[in-house]
């Protein structure tokens, strides 16, 4: 087998749905049920279509799971989720005013967006930005109406952030996934609740501290009160 030959099977193989049951359905389909997630069913490409989208897939994908932890997720295309060019996600720069009100509380922080800018840079340094970003998507979940964009957001979240499948799953106790397995059962607006409340719990009284103690906080302040010169 030549070297082309083996490297195309190898994208094949490592393409093919992890945690899934194949089931041939009809000449260039193939029907997967997760069997890690909810009850669904989707309907994919053949495995050489497949291999063909990953060939084009974004220059800073991963080769064996880009659909789940790279910029094709709906995520990606939100307001704080967008990328300009190679500088990652743009967010305003804050005056020293609003910087220092994010010391007095983790509410004003989250809800400054540039706040949230230079918190997620922070959690990025920690691995821990999957919980803002599920945050995030959660309060853009909250905002749709549209019953079936709901729907399909619900499962992207899921599959973005719920699964054990996924590289971006945040930390949930059982009690909370079990809460969402059955309200997956009727997808809705509120389907996180919960999950969103224990992933904020969770920054404010971990994450948040050690933010407004570290260097990058630190420095920030510094860079604000002293501004640099015009020259």
């Amino acid at each position: 087998m030549s070297t082309v030959h083996q490297y195309y099977f190898l994208c094949v193989f490592f393409l093919q749905p992890m945690g899934s049951e194949q089931v041939q359905e009809a000449p260039g389909t193939v029907q997967t049920r997760n069997t890690h997630a909810p009850s669904r069913t989707h309907t994919h490409p053949a495995a050489n279509t497949r291999a063909h989208s990953w060939m084009n897939a974004p220059p800073n994908a991963c080769c064996f799971c880009w659909c789940c932890c790279c910029s094709c997720s709906w995520y990606g295309n939100t307001r704080e989720g967008q990328h300009t060019g190679g500088r990652g996600p743009q967010y305003p720069e804050p005056s020293l005013e609003e910087a220092r009100c994010w010391a007095q509380s983790f509410e004003r922080l989250i809800k400054s967006p540039a706040g949230r800018g230079r918190f997620r840079q922070f959690l990025r340094t920690e691995f821990s930005e999957e919980n803002l970003l599920f945050w995030l998507a959660c309060e853009e979940l909250k905002k749709e109406t549209n019953r079936t964009v709901v729907e399909e957001r619900v499962r992207q979240i899921y599959e973005d952030f719920i699964s054990i499948l996924s590289p971006r799953e945040v930390s949930l106790d059982s009690r909370v996934r079990d809460v969402i397995n059955r309200n997956m059962q009727e997808p809705s607006s509120n389907t996180f609740d919960d999950a969103q409340q224990q992933i904020y719990t969770l920054m404010q009284r971990d994450s948040y501290p050690r933010f407004m103690n570290s260097s990058a906080y630190a420095d920030l302040i510094k860079s604000l009160e002293d501004p640099p010169s015009e020259t």
